[in-house]
C-alpha cells in the first residue's frame, strides 16, 4: 500500500512539474565589454574599464490569458535592476520596478540619433543636467492600450517615502507616419522634499533612406530660485552599411542663472557590429562645462562589447 502511494505521489509531482515547465519560460542572457576613455584636464590612469551584465528573464501565462514576466539584471556581481511586468491584454501593461527604475523624463533626456554616445558625454567634470526626472526604487509604469494607431502612452508613478515626495510623469510617442517619431515626456519630480521640479521633453526624429535626423527641446523648471535650464539638441546619423553607422550630435544648455554661461557640446560617433561583437567610439568637446566660463573639456571613448 505504501509503495502504491509513493508511486502515485511521484507521478502527480512529475505531472505538476511538467505543467509548470510548459506554462513558463526562463532564460539567461549576458553582455561583457571593455572601454578605453581619455579626458583632458583629468587624471584617468590607464583609462580602461570593464563591464559585465547577466540578465535573468522568466515569463508565463495565467489562466485568464494575462502574462507575467520577470527581469533581474546583475552587473559586476551586484543587483542592478529588477522588475515584474503584468500584461493585461486589452487593459494595457503594468510594470513594477523594485530596483533600478526611472521615469520617462530621465529615460528620454536626449534621444537624438547617435551611433555611440550623446554630444555631452565622456568629458571631465559634471556637465549641466539635460533633464531632472524622477528615479528610484519601487515604482510603477502603466502602458495604456492602443487608443490610436501608432500612439503609445505611459504613466509613471514614484510613491512617496520618508526621503522623497510622490512623483508622477507621462510619456506619449507617435509613430503613425512612416519614418517619423514624435515624442513628449513630462511631469513633476519630487525626489527631494524641498525642491519640486517640473520637466518637459519634446523631440522629433525622421528616417529617410540611410539617414536619421533628430531634434529635441527640454525645459526644467525648479522651485529653487534661478535654477531653471533649457536644453536643445540636434543629431544626424547615417547607416553606411548594415554593420557600420556614424553620427554627429550637438547640444546647448541655457541657464536661467545669469552668472552661468551656456554649455555647448559637440560629438562624433561610430558603431560597427559583426555577429555578437560591437565596436564603438566617439570624440566630444564641451565648452563652459556646467556653465563655468572658459572651462572647456574634451574626451574620447573606444569600446568593445560582446553579447551572449
Amino acid at each position: 500500500m505504501n509503495k502504491f502511494k509513493k508511486v502515485g505521489l511521484t507521478a502527480l509531482g512529475t505531472a505538476l512539474v511538467s505543467t509548470a515547465s510548459f506554462a513558463g519560460d526562463l532564460s539567461v542572457s549576458g553582455s561583457a565589454g571593455m572601454t578605453l576613455t581619455g579626458k583632458d584636464n583629468n587624471a584617468t590612469g590607464n583609462g580602461i574599464t570593464m563591464s559585465d551584465t547577466l540578465t535573468f528573464a522568466g515569463s508565463g501565462e495565467l489562466d485568464n490569458g494575462w502574462t507575467v514576466s520577470l527581469s533581474h539584471a546583475i552587473d559586476g556581481g551586484i543587483n542592478d535592476a529588477m522588475s515584474i511586468t503584468l500584461g493585461m491584454g486589452d487593459a494595457g501593461t503594468l510594470k513594477f520596478e523594485g530596483l533600478g527604475g526611472s521615469g520617462p523624463v530621465e529615460e528620454t533626456d536626449d534621444v537624438t540619433p547617435t551611433a555611440n554616445e550623446e554630444s555631452w558625454a565622456t568629458v571631465a567634470g559634471t556637465v549641466s543636467g539635460l533633464a531632472d526626472g524622477s528615479e528610484g526604487t519601487r515604482n510603477f509604469t502603466y502602458t495604456l492600450p492602443s487608443l490610436v494607431d501608432g500612439l503609445a502612452l505611459d504613466v509613471f508613478h514614484q510613491p512617496s517615502d520618508a526621503a522623497q515626495g510622490s512623483s508622477i510623469e507621462y510619456k506619449a510617442v507617435y509613430t503613425g507616419i512612416e519614418g517619423l517619431e514624435v515624442g513628449y515626456a513630462g511631469g513633476e519630480n519630487n525626489d527631494t522634499l524641498t525642491n519640486q521640479i517640473d520637466n518637459t521633453n519634446l523631440w522629433a526624429k525622421y528616417t529617410i533612406d540611410a539617414f536619421t535626423l533628430g531634434v529635441q527641446r527640454n525645459q526644467e523648471n525648479e522651485q529653487t530660485a534661478s535654477a531653471d535650464t533649457d536644453f536643445t539638441a540636434y543629431g544626424i546619423s547615417y547607416a553606411v552599411s548594415d554593420e557600420l553607422s556614424v553620427s554627429y550630435n550637438a547640444s546647448t544648455v541655457d541657464h536661467e542663472n545669469t552668472t552661468l554661461s551656456d554649455q555647448d557640446a559637440q560629438g562624433i560617433s561610430f558603431s560597427y557590429t559583426s555577429g555578437g561583437i560591437t565596436v564603438g567610439g566617439s570624440a566630444h568637446s564641451v565648452d563652459n562645462v556646467a556653465g563655468a566660463a572658459a572651462t572647456d573639456n574634451s574626451g574620447y571613448e573606444l569600446n568593445v562589447a560582446f553579447a551572449f
